[in-house]
């Protein structure tokens, strides 16, 4: 996996102890191979597996683990389903990372508006696997920039050709983003364009924890649990264009 994650700030979701996971994946023996990763790590452990949507959401609710690791495509009910029954059917849901075998799918972008905290490609190392687990559990979410734009270009709506996003309408255009103040929408943009906050604060030459209140501040308005559905929201509103 070529791309690197970016954060956002948010409290974290595993307490003392190992991160507890739960698997949903219809195949066999990726469940057995993400367990066996997952399970190498002092800090980490499976606590269930699921075949499919159906199995997930009962599962989920009587173990309450701190991330479920999600195929999206799986037979009865889908990961979008599943995802969607578990963060609008819990009080605390977990974190939910979307795992799938094509970047550019379009299940992916659907998981990620339920409200998944992020994707990873099957392919990915195991190093690589464990740290988006780890990155999940405490409140961050794992965004690819570069795919997702390419998903919004795909899915939300028009773009435009090769490069990065630019700015589409004013904040004032659209629902909760005209709330934003000026600095907040700024902060959007480059998030949606993939900085992370010591970029932002470099960008805008400010502190990485003034960055930090404005994120905060955009999660807010916007009633976004992190800053993946922040930037979802900056597609669909049509503020940021992919493109």
């Amino acid at each position: 996996m070529s791309n690197s994650g970016n954060v956002a700030e948010a409290p974290g979701a595993a307490a003392d102890g190992p991160v507890r996971v739960v698997i949903a994946d219809d195949e066999r023996l990726v469940r057995t191979g993400l367990r066996v990763v997952i399970d190498a790590e002092p800090d980490l452990t499976v606590v269930g597996e699921a075949a499919d949507g159906a199995e997930v959401v009962p599962l989920v609710r009587e173990l309450r683990p701190d991330v479920v690791l999600m195929d999206v495509r799986m037979p009865g009910i889908d990961g979008i389903r599943a995802t969607e029954q578990l963060v609008g059917g819990m009080a605390d849901p977990p974190r939910i990372l979307v795992v799938t075998t094509f970047e550019h799918d379009d299940h992916v972008y659907d998981a990620l508006r339920a409200g998944a905290a992020g994707f990873l490609l099957k392919r990915a190392r195991a190093e690589e696997m464990v740290q988006a687990v780890r990155l999940i559990a405490r409140g961050d979410s794992l965004l690819f920039p570069a795919a997702v734009r390419e998903l919004a270009l795909r899915y939300a709506g028009p773009g435009g050709g090769p490069g990065t996003a630019r700015t589409g309408r004013q904040p004032s255009d659209r629902g909760p983003i005209g709330r934003l103040t000026g600095r907040e929408a700024e902060v959007l943009r480059l998030m949606a364009v993939g900085l992370n906050n010591g970029e932002i604060a470099a960008e805008l030459v400010v502190s990485q924890e003034t960055v930090k209140t404005h994120v905060g501040g955009v999660l807010a308005k916007l009633g976004a649990r992190d800053r993946t559905q922040a930037v979802i929201a900056a597609y669909e509103s049509g503020f940021v264009l992919p493109g």
